[in-house]
């Protein structure tokens, strides 16, 4: 495995955080990039709605916000990737610079506000996209919609059709109002509304929910009523968090926005815990938050999830940490006498329930 990242890296940290993601998608896009090895352990498989992942490492949202190079990350070795977070109409997000690394902890804090092309823009690419390989979409408001529940359904109504799930975000810190969207009332009404809009398609995918890690255990609890009353498909666990850990060295500690990266695991690996036992293993979750090796895939694994997502990660180590992760994974599974992925998925409270 050549990790032409370990000879770019620090020349693309030069950059301003934005302007090297930027390059990264259009480096991407050039289709010069040489692929990942595609052959994945068989211990990896799992299937989930109607739906068999090679492996259970997915590019989270927030990446590819606008179906640019979807089937160029799957090349990489991703299991999976979501696209977004796409509005109805097009917008461009925060005021610059609204990304910030940390370099001394690894970790990013991002206000980016949903800057992407548009709903129209986005779903004529998915369009004409040739390559197999899972992809869903990431759904978001705009920031001046007031009726936030009709963007969602106009998302939903274009994007449905073209993705193979959906995901309402409405855990975002960077645009106003967003997370009381996760209160009780708003939430089973903006899921109702979607789930009619789904209703309609000739295929209705998959409808997942992302959620804040901030939410108090009340929180926790009326999301999982709501989740499971309301027949979603899954949840994704956790966005960024508008919390800073007294442990961060970096002087870009103190921007405003969502932080990512390694500190954002332990917390968000929680909470992870916490909405596998309340929802008593009955929905699947995808577990996000400061993943960067195969030993954290894992423990977001045992502690109830059966896909993970990573981003920040790339950011210090590039796509070939996507290969190095399912490899150790793999051997974790085999060390822990597990023949198939979905054996140890929540295997922690199997040990002490």
């Amino acid at each position: 495995m050549l990790d032409y990242y370990r000879f770019a890296g620090p020349l693309i940290r030069l950059l301003s955080a934005e302007a090297a993601h930027n390059l990264s998608v259009a480096i991407l896009k050039t289709g010069l990039v040489p692929p990942q090895p595609r052959a994945d352990d068989p211990a990896l498989k799992i299937a989930l709605w109607g739906r068999e992942f090679p492996n259970p490492i997915g590019l989270a949202a927030g990446y590819d916000k606008n179906a640019e190079v979807p089937d160029a990350l799957l090349a990489q070795g991703f299991g999976f990737v979501e696209i977004g977070t796409v509005t109805p109409e097009p917008q461009p997000g925060n005021p610059k610079p609204r990304l910030f690394r940390l370099v001394e902890d690894k970790a990013v804090i991002n206000r980016m506000g949903f800057n992407n092309d548009g709903m129209q823009r986005v779903a004529g690419r998915l369009a004409r996209r040739r390559c197999a390989g899972t992809v869903g979409v990431n759904l978001g408001k705009n920031k001046t919609t007031e009726d936030a529940a009709a963007d969602y359904e106009k998302g939903a109504r274009v994007l449905g059709p073209l993705s193979d799930y959906l995901v309402i975000n409405v855990s975002s810190p960077n645009t106003p109002g967003l997370r009381a969207l996760q209160g009780r009332a708003a939430l089973e009404d903006l899921v109702g509304r979607v789930r009619r809009v789904l209703s309609e398609l000739p295929v209705s995918p998959p409808l997942l929910l992302k959620i804040a890690p901030d939410l108090t255990d009340q929180d926790q609890r009326d999301i999982v009523d709501v989740a499971l009353a309301a027949g979603l498909d899954g949840l994704v666990v956790t966005n960024t968090t508008i919390a800073r850990p007294g442990e961060l060295r970096s002087a870009n500690k103190a921007e405003t926005g969502g932080l990512s990266g390694p500190p954002l695991f332990d917390p968000s690996t929680r909470m992870l815990g916490d909405i596998h036992r309340l929802t008593g293993g009955r929905l699947p979750l995808i577990g996000v938050g400061g993943v960067t090796t195969g030993a954290q895939a894992y423990a977001k694994i045992r502690a109830g999830a059966s896909l993970v997502q990573l981003y920040t990660a790339l950011i210090y180590h590039g796509t070939a940490q996507v290969t190095r992760i399912k490899r150790d994974l793999a051997a974790l599974l085999r060390r822990d006498g597990f023949r198939k992925l979905s054996d140890a998925v929540g295997a922690d409270h199997a040990s002490v329930g």
